[in-house]
């Protein structure tokens, strides 16, 4: 199984200085370069501070100059706020500074208030999304980019650099609704799969995507298919589901609870106690030995080759670390 880690940069106490978040995450890249990690998954979030790293392209630089193998993924390039010649030459830049370690995940993004302030229309965010996509894929292939599209039109663009790994990097689609995942599918993409489903709705969707990708004439086998889950350890049950507990509390107050109106066509359910279900259906919570029982688990019902852990704590980082990850790998 491969481990990766989902790395937010979260600001929850704006008392301490903003510059200790991303010392962190750096020490983080060091670690993980030398302790067996596959890849960092950097998370680009704006105008909140659940995350702040609103480029996660600019944080991918810094994370390929600190490291010598660590892969470098985005979690997500939110394509349809950027011009898409834009977003192919940043991703293809960072693939030829890190010596072609991207992993490029792409997503439509869900946050409102992210496509008021960017002034790109919610109603599009689909077909931006899924135009800038395809853009982006044929400027790192073709030679001249020539396309007619309802959003873009171009006629002859050499785009550069192209990308060191050929014919481009790896590709994931972050897809969480079921529509989202048949198009995928339809198209042959990979998928990352969100931090915010249940252990339940994971394996249903994972089944899902391998039924949609046999009936388009694709293989799931054999892909990386990386599961995001919000993890907490410590020395007891006790004390791993208290900073569970804090952790969901923060996400749902500051990012997705449903005080925050989303973009995608159906909401989540989020039950009668948000906090509970997050605890209880969601985040992998308990001692470093239950965690990796719990992991083991989802390897079987969820058919999970690659885990996207995102630790709520440092000391979870350090048991990840130092116990989880080499009986996982």
């Amino acid at each position: 199984m491969k481990v990766g880690v989902l790395q937010f940069f979260g600001w929850a106490n704006r008392n301490i200085d903003l510059n200790s978040v991303y010392a962190r995450a750096i020490e983080r890249f060091d670690i993980m370069d030398r302790e067996g990690y596959d890849a960092v998954w950097l998370a680009e979030h704006h105008f909140s501070s659940f995350s702040v790293c609103p480029s996660v392209h600019m944080m991918g630089t810094l994370a390929a100059a600190r490291t010598k193998r660590l892969r470098i993924g985005t979690a997500v390039s939110l394509a349809p706020f950027y011009h898409p010649l834009r977003l192919a030459e940043e991703v293809a830049l960072l693939d030829v500074l890190s010596g072609g370690r991207v992993n490029w995940g792409a997503g439509r993004g869900f946050s409102r208030g992210e496509f008021t302030a960017f002034g790109v229309p919610a109603e599009e965010s689909t077909a931006r999304f899924r135009e800038n996509v395809e853009i982006v894929l044929k400027a790192w292939t073709d030679e001249r980019l020539s396309y007619q599209g309802p959003h873009y039109q171009f006629d002859g663009v050499e785009v550069l650099p192209k990308p060191m790994q050929r014919p481009h990097p790896p590709v994931w689609m972050a897809a969480t609704s079921e529509s989202a995942i048949d198009w995928a599918a339809s198209r042959g993409f990979s998928i990352l799969m969100d931090p915010h489903c249940t252990h339940v709705e994971l394996a249903q969707k994972r089944r899902h995507y391998g039924e949609r990708m046999a009936a388009a004439g694709f293989s799931a086998d054999g892909r990386d298919i990386p599961m995001a889950r919000l993890i907490a350890i410590a020395d007891t049950a006790e004390r791993a589901a208290e900073i569970a507990a804090r952790g969901a509390g923060w996400m749902l107050g500051s990012y997705v609870g449903p005080q925050h109106r989303g973009v995608r066509n159906q909401e989540r359910d989020l039950g009668p106690d948000p906090v509970a279900r997050y605890v209880n259906d969601v985040m992998i919570h308990g001692t470093w030995q239950s965690v990796v029982e719990k992991i083991q688990s989802l390897r079987e019902s969820a058919q999970l080759n690659y885990l996207l852990c995102a630790p709520l704590s440092q000391d979870t980082f350090t048991q990840l670390t130092d116990k989880v990850v080499p009986r996982l790998s």
